[in-house]
C-alpha cells in the first residue's frame, strides 16, 4: 500500500520561491549579525547582503576583512564605525541611505548594538523615515545562555559591569532583587574582582563562565558564584566572558529563624557580615538594613557563646 505524503511531495531539483536567495537588496539599513568566534556560523542571507552592499560599516576593519576574505567576498565600499568616528561615519551612512543605497552595519562579532555604538546609527535612520532591516544570526549573550543549564525563559542582559569597584559593586546591587537570570559581559583582566562583587551581592547563586565560545577552545566554567570567585584566575587572559547567574530563589513563605541562623552560619564561614547579609537578602528576600543586622547579631552571638 502506497502511503500519501502531507504536505505533497516537493522537488527538490526545483526550488522554491522561499529558497531561492534574492540578489537584489531593498534600499534600507541592514543590521548584520557576524560571526562570535567561527567563521562559518553566518547566515546566508547575512552573505548575500554583504555582497550586495553599496556601503559596509564596520567595527573594526582589519576584523570585518577577515570574515569578508573567508567568504570570497569584495564589497564595493568599506567604512569604519566606531564610538570615536560615529558622529562623522554616521552622518555619511546617513546621506548614502537618503540617496537610495543599501548600507550594512556589521560589529566585529555577533549582533550589532550590543555593546557597541550602533544605536546611534538605527536611530538616526528611523529619525530620517528610512528602513532599517534586521538580519539575525550570532550572538555571545544567547550562545552562552542557552548552553548554560540555566533559566532562559525570563532574562536580563546587564551588559559591562562598570570598571571601578565602587560602581560595580553598587551596579550589581540594583540587580540584586531581579527575578530573573542575568546575562553579563566581562572582560578576562576583570574577571576575578567581578566575581568576587558578583558573590557579594548575589549570594551562592548558581552561575556560568562561558569564554572563548564558537572557537576551538571553548569552555564553561559551572558552579556557584563563591565557587567559581575562588577559583577565577587573578591573570585571565584578554578577551570578553559572558556571565550568566541564576535568579534568586523563590520565596514561598518566610523562613523559620533556624533556617536563617542556619544559612547565616554556613555564610559566615564563606566570608564577613557582609557577605553573610548578601547571602540572606538574596535566598530570602530579607531587606538590607535586616539582613545586616542578623548577621552581625549572630556573629556576635557566637563570639560570646
Amino acid at each position: 500500500m502506497t502511503r500519501s505524503l502531507d504536505p505533497p511531495f516537493i522537488d527538490s531539483t526545483e526550488p522554491s520561491e522561499a529558497e531561492t536567495p534574492s540578489l537584489s537588496l531593498e534600499p534600507g539599513l541592514y543590521v548584520v549579525a557576524t560571526p562570535i568566534g567561527n567563521l562559518r556560523d553566518i547566515t546566508l542571507r547575512a552573505l548575500d547582503i554583504l555582497r550586495g552592499a553599496h556601503l559596509v560599516l564596520a567595527e573594526d576593519n582589519r576584523v570585518a576583512r577577515k570574515l569578508l576574505s573567508a567568504h570570497a567576498i569584495k564589497v564595493q565600499r568599506l567604512l569604519p564605525y566606531h564610538d570615536h568616528n560615529a558622529a562623522e561615519a554616521g552622518a555619511q551612512a546617513i546621506t548614502a541611505l537618503q540617496q537610495g543605497a543599501v548600507v550594512a552595519l556589521i560589529s566585529d562579532a555577533g549582533t550589532p548594538l550590543v555593546s557597541d555604538p550602533g544605536f546611534r546609527l538605527v536611530r538616526a535612520a528611523i529619525e530620517a523615515q528610512i528602513r532599517v532591516i534586521p538580519a539575525p544570526g550570532p550572538s555571545a549573550l544567547l550562545a552562552g545562555l542557552v548552553a548554560s543549564g540555566l533559566p532562559a525563559d525570563r532574562f536580563l542582559f546587564a551588559g559591562f559591569a562598570p570598571p571601578k569597584a565602587g560602581a560595580r559593586r553598587s551596579f550589581l546591587g540594583g540587580l540584586a532583587s531581579v527575578r530573573a537570570t542575568l546575562v553579563l559581559f566581562e572582560t578576562g583582566p576583570r574577571l576575578a574582582d567581578s566575581l568576587a562583587d558578583m558573590a557579594q551581592a548575589f549570594g551562592p547563586r548558581p552561575a556560568v563562565v562561558a569564554r572563548e565560545l564558537t572557537k576551538l577552545f571553548e569552555e564553561m566554567r559551572r558552579g556557584t558564584l563563591i565557587e567559581l570567585a575562588r577559583a577565577a584566575p587573578q591573570a585571565e587572559r584578554r578577551g570578553e566572558h559572558v556571565i550568566i547567574i541564576g535568579p534568586p530563589e523563590e520565596i514561598v513563605e518566610m523562613p523559620s529563624e533556624e533556617a536563617l541562623e542556619a544559612a547565616v552560619a554556613e555564610a559566615l564561614l564563606e566570608g564577613g557580615v557582609k557577605h553573610a547579609a548578601g547571602v540572606l537578602a538574596t535566598r530570602f528576600g530579607l531587606p538590607s538594613r535586616e539582613a545586616y543586622d542578623r548577621a552581625l547579631a549572630y556573629r556576635r552571638k557566637s563570639q560570646e557563646s
